[in-house]
């Protein structure tokens, strides 16, 4: 076999249909999926049972859907709970089913229950997300089951046949998982590179536009490190023989050092390009980074093609002809264009050594959840909580839209139903974007398959909805949008080989589609709506208290630097999700409606405030290893500038206004002495405390404006 799939391999087209297909992560699971409906389908339609053919292939895509990312072992587990999910919820359906009140409670109930129980790990968040799928499902295909007990077999058997052939193609390469998540990874820190080139050079507009990009492509890095960590621990969890583990952490330990040194700042990047003697520099400072985002791309890529990386000898050129430069320029050390350069060049060494210069025997630690089962459900218990309201939204939502079918007898009202499930989101802005994207994309489902299906024979139809079922795949994390314009022609095709009535059915599912979404939209909007202006004094606040974590914890690497820095790590992580919500609540309140928008204005200043405050931090955390004798001179500062900090988050947290005046003049009499200061083997440390303080005090005064608009409000 191996000796098979190396003369594969050296075929240059297969190598690069190869390459090409794995490169895309999205692919395998369509592919997967594909081909267990595809077989189903084909076989069962071909013995002269579409009806099984169709369910069949719904459990195999419900199972494909709710897929988790395990350790072959805890995918085996998952599996198991995702079966037990499925029939709990299908088989009572149909049991139900005559007893339209019962079903309707028991509905609402086991929704808050599912969604409960998906909150307590992401394990458990797949499998409840495929049992809601499932039950209504189940419901769609009531009417035209054979028997009751025929739709809830079929679909836990396509579910199944579907999670055996993927546990089996998991076994070929076990850590295809930990590959996948970490490509992601490396890719949205391409992202990050990419865009970043473009402050060099920039203006003051520009600059801030751009960070405000950067800010947003940053939510997906640090979302893309959450799912390695978790992928990580899951794998540790599975294994008793961690030494498999060791490369994939060491390529997440890099993941974060090399994110930590994207995300650095030194200083304000327009004045650094507003000087003329700067141009060449920043010039190849701009090409570096595009040089080093392609780098991280193509290392991205060959995790999932599982060809060995290779570093651009461009960028191994570029660095050296840039430090060249550096040499014949009268720049001082701690000049902030020489730092951004030595730290990218760090970047080029780490990649450059990707594979070399870890430690075999030291084996990184990663935070991991230590809570039980029992005590992560017990903190959604709340109604405060935000996924103890989410649940209660979607019971309330699927009561009223069952309810309405009901009542007046809409014709497929379990689309209603459907759509719920999709539309509605934990969010107003989340719901209120997802429920454009399924109207917009299901309309256009139905106007594109109802003028295609009449030129396709049934064999064609077989062909096209397996098309459908690939492309629906494919598209559905990327562009939710076009995801549903192939789901709505897969759904055609199937009742069109069903019963010959695709086109028929296409109506109801349009005005099912826009009740679901009304429906959704009805409930998030005056159901405990969480406008994000009301968010925002909270999360400046958690910024600046997480802030002030990860400064403690570089001032303490600074002091005593450890092999494995565990404390450190968390400290970092904490504060960049902190600086995520900020970031996102100011996004989404571009979603609210207008007039919850009122301090739209304030809350991008201080969303832009604050991730410039946590760039100068990661640019202090990044230097940390280089000591001089004298850098524990900066620490003079520490209690000062801690204090202030503590302070400043006291004055966010209460209602008192009166100590702002206190803390600004704290703050301002710092950065007048760490102007002053004249001791060149630390005025690096010095510009970066400089710009960590100013900064802050910006924070304050725009907090200030925002707490007096929002006590008058």
């Amino acid at each position: 076999m191996k000796q098979f799939s190396f003369n594969l391999k050296q075929i240059p087209w297969y190598n690069s249909f190869r390459n090409n297909f794995l490169s895309n992560p999205n692919r395998l699971l369509a592919f997967k999926a594909t081909t267990v409906i595809g077989t189903l389908v084909i076989l069962t339609v071909s013995l002269g049972f579409p009806f099984y053919a169709v369910t069949l292939g719904l459990g195999a895509l419900a199972g494909a859907l709710s897929e988790t990312d395990d350790h072959p072992n805890g995918r085996l587990k998952s599996m198991a709970l995702k079966i037990l999910g499925f029939a709990i919820s299908s088989f009572s359906v149909e049991l139900l089913q005559p007893y339209p009140i019962i079903l309707a409670i028991g509905l609402a109930l086991s929704t808050i229950v599912f969604i409960l129980i998906g909150g307590v790990s992401e394990r458990f968040r797949g499998v409840t997300f495929g049992a809601l799928l499932v039950g209504i499902y189940t419901m769609i295909g009531v009417e035209i089951s054979p028997n009751w007990y025929i739709q809830p077999v079929l679909l836990i058997s396509g579910a199944l046949i579907y999670g055996i052939f993927s546990y089996l193609l998991l076994l070929l390469k076990p850590y295809s998982l930990l590959e996948e998540q970490l490509s992601r990874g490396f890719s949205a820190l391409s992202l990050y590179l990419n865009e970043k080139s473009k402050l060099f050079p920039s203006d003051e507009h520009a600059e801030k536009e751009i960070r405000a990009k950067l800010a947003l492509l940053n939510v997906q890095t640090v979302e893309a490190l959450e799912r390695c960590k978790g992928v990580l621990n899951s794998y540790g969890e599975s294994l008793t023989n961690q030494q498999p583990l060791k490369p994939y952490l060491h390529y997440f330990m890099v993941l974060q050092s090399l994110h930590e040194r994207a995300a650095s700042s030194h200083e304000r990047y327009d004045l650094l390009s507003a000087n003329p003697l700067n141009s060449q520099l920043i010039g190849g400072i701009r090409q570096l980074l595009h040089e080093l985002s392609y780098a991280t791309q193509n290392f991205a890529e060959s995790l999932l093609t599982g060809v060995p990386y290779k570093h651009p000898m461009a960028l191994d050129w570029l660095v050296k002809t840039i430090n060249g430069m550096l040499q014949n320029n009268e720049l001082k050390a701690a000049h902030p264009i020489k730092l951004l350069i030595r730290n990218l060049s760090q970047s080029h060494k780490t990649l450059k050594s990707i594979y070399k210069n870890y430690d075999t025997n030291l084996l990184p630690e990663l935070e991991k959840d230590t809570r039980t089962y029992f005590e992560r459900l017990k903190v959604q218990l709340h109604i405060n909580h935000p996924r103890m309201r989410y649940a209660l939204r979607l019971s309330v939502s699927f009561l009223i839209g069952y309810t309405l079918s009901e009542y007046f007898h809409i014709a497929k009202g379990e689309w209603i139903l459907l759509t719920i499930l999709f539309v509605l989101q934990p969010s107003y802005s989340e719901t209120r974007r997802r429920l454009l994207q399924r109207t917009i994309g299901t309309l256009a489902g139905v106007v594109i398959g109802i003028l295609i299906i009449r030129l396709f024979t049934f064999s064609g139809q077989i062909v096209l909805m397996l098309t459908s079922a690939y492309l629906f795949l494919i598209w559905m994390k990327r562009r939710y949008s076009i995801g549903v314009i192939f789901v709505t022609i897969f759904v055609l095709c199937a009742f069109n080989i069903i019963a010959n009535k695709g086109v028929d059915v296409m109506a109801p599912r349009l005005i099912d589609t826009l009740i679901g979404a009304f429906i959704s939209f009805i409930v998030v909007r005056f159901l405990w709506p969480e406008w994000q202006y009301k968010k925002l004094p909270g999360l400046l606040s958690e910024a600046i208290l997480k802030n002030t974590a990860y400064f403690k914890a570089i001032l303490n690497e600074y002091h005593k630097p450890t092999t494995d820095d565990l404390t450190y790590r968390i400290a970092r992580r904490e504060a960049h999700l902190a600086d995520n919500d900020l970031v996102m609540a100011w996004q989404n309140m571009q979603l609210d409606p207008q007039k919850q928008q009122q301090l739209k204005n304030k809350a991008f200043t201080l969303t832009y405030l604050n991730h410039a405050l946590l760039s100068y931090l990661s640019a202090l955390g990044a230097h940390r290893n280089r000591h001089h004798k004298d850098t524990l001179d900066m620490l003079a500062f520490e209690d000062h500038i801690l204090k202030a900090l503590d302070e400043a988050f006291n004055w966010l947290t209460t209602q008192n206004n009166s100590k702002i005046e206190n803390i600004e003049g704290a703050f301002e009499e710092i950065s007048a002495q760490l102007l002053t200061t004249s001791k060149e083997a630390t005025q690096m440390q010095y510009i970066l405390l400089y710009n960590i303080v100013e900064v802050t005090l910006q924070i304050l005064e725009q907090a200030k404006l925002f707490k007096l608009t929002t006590n008058s409000n």
